[in-house]
C-alpha cells in the first residue's frame, strides 16, 4: 500500500540509492577472485532499508505526519570487477566517480551493463582478498609504497623526488608494515622491486595529478560505528584496519578516496562516499555468501542509519 499523509496526499517520491561494488579480478592462486565471488551475486539487486516498527494507520493505509514524513528509500546495488593492475586503477575509477559515472565495459559478460545514475553513485564499495583471517574494514589509503608488482608484473608509476626530498637522508623508502609484510608472503609469486647498485627503489604510488592530496586519506565514514553495528548484527570476525597492505587494495582504495576529494571541487552537490573491505579466501574461515552477507548489512547500515554519509534526496 502506498503511503499517504494526513491530507490524503501522497506521500514525496524520493530517488533510490545507487551504490557500486567492486571486486578484482583474477592473480596468483585465484582463478578466481575471492572478492568478486562474494561482489557478484549483489549486481542489479534492489535492497529496502526497513520502515519504522510501528507506523500509524488508518482504514489500512500508513499515515505521516505532515512537518515529519519519514524518508523509505531503496538501494540499488551495481557490480564492476576490476583487474589487477595499478594501469586499470587508474584509468577506471576516475570515471567512476562522474557524474555520470563512466563505466568500464564489463569483463564478466554473464551480467548485464550497468546504467550509470545521471547523479553519480552514492557510495562506492570497494572488495578485496587477503590472506586467512577475519574481515577487515579499512579507515585509510596511502599515496606511497607501492612496490610489488601487479598481476601482469608491472609496477606502479615511479613519482618524481623533489630537490628537498632528495636531499634528506631519510627520504627513502620505509620498512614495510606488519600488514604489508604478510601481504609479500601471500604474494611470494609476485616480484618485488630490487634496490639497484645499492640505491634505494625508486619512490612509486601516485605522482601526476595526485601531487595536492595528503600522504594518507581518510574515509569520512565511520568505520568503528559500522564495525560495532556489523558486530552486533551477529558478524563476529570484523575489525577495522589502519593498514590496506600497499598492494593493488590499498592504491585503489586511495585513488578512489582522492578522485571522491577532487569532485568535491566540480559538484554542487555532496560526492561520492568510498569504503573498503578485506575479505580471506574462500572458507577462511568466511564462506563467500557470509562474506556476501557482510557487504548486504554493511550498505544498507551506510545507507539507513547514517545521515551523514549522504546526501539527502
Amino acid at each position: 500500500m502506498p503511503p499517504v499523509d494526513i491530507n490524503g496526499l501522497s506521500a514525496p517520491e524520493v530517488r533510490p540509492y545507487h551504490v557500486l561494488v567492486t571486486g578484482f579480478g583474477p592473480f596468483h592462486r585465484h582463478r578466481v577472485n575471492p572478492s568478486w565471488l562474494a561482489v557478484k551475486p549483489l549486481h542489479n539487486t534492489i535492497l529496502n532499508i526497513d520502515p519504522p516498527a510501528e507506523p500509524n494507520t488508518i482504514d489500512d493505509q500508513l499515515i505521516i505526519a505532515e512537518a515529519d514524513i519519514p524518508i523509505t528509500r531503496s538501494i540499488h546495488l551495481s557490480t564492476l570487477q576490476v583487474p589487477v593492475t595499478y594501469e586499470d586503477v587508474l584509468s577506471i575509477v576516475p570515471g567512476l566517480h562522474a557524474r555520470p559515472p563512466i563505466i568500464p565495459p564489463a569483463v564478466d559478460h554473464d551480467l548485464p551493463d550497468i546504467i550509470p545514475p545521471p547523479d553519480g553513485f552514492d557510495l562506492i564499495f570497494h572488495v578485496g582478498v587477503t590472506g586467512r583471517g577475519p574481515l577487515r574494514m579499512e579507515r585509510v589509503g596511502h599515496k606511497f609504497g607501492y612496490n610489488m608488482k601487479d598481476a601482469t608484473g608491472c609496477l606502479a608509476p615511479i613519482v618524481r623526488v623533489t630537490r628537498e626530498e632528495n636531499s634528506n637522508p631519510n627520504h627513502g623508502q620505509s620498512e614495510p608494515s606488519m600488514i604489508e609484510r604478510m601481504e609479500r608472503a601471500r604474494l611470494s609469486g609476485y616480484d618485488i622491486e630490487a634496490p639497484v647498485d645499492g640505491t634505494e627503489p625508486p619512490k612509486r604510488g601516485f605522482g601526476k595529478g595526485y601531487e595536492t592530496f595528503s600522504e594518507e586519506i581518510y574515509t569520512d565514514i565511520d568505520v568503528e560505528k559500522l564495525v560495532h553495528h556489523l558486530k552486533k548484527s551477529g558478524i563476529d570476525q570484523i575489525y577495522s584496519s589502519l593498514d590496506a597492505g600497499h598492494y593493488l587494495c590499498d592504491f585503489i582504495y586511495y585513488c578512489s578516496l582522492a578522485e571522491s576529494k577532487r569532485a568535491t571541487g566540480k559538484a554542487d552537490k555532496s560526492t561520492t562516499k568510498v569504503i573498503f573491505l578485506h575479505c580471506p579466501p574462500v572458507d577462511q574461515p568466511l564462506s563467500t555468501e557470509e562474506v556476501t552477507e557482510a557487504i548486504k548489512k554493511s550498505v544498507i547500515w551506510l545507507c539507513g542509519a547514517s545521515k551523514s554519509a549522504f546526501p539527502s534526496a
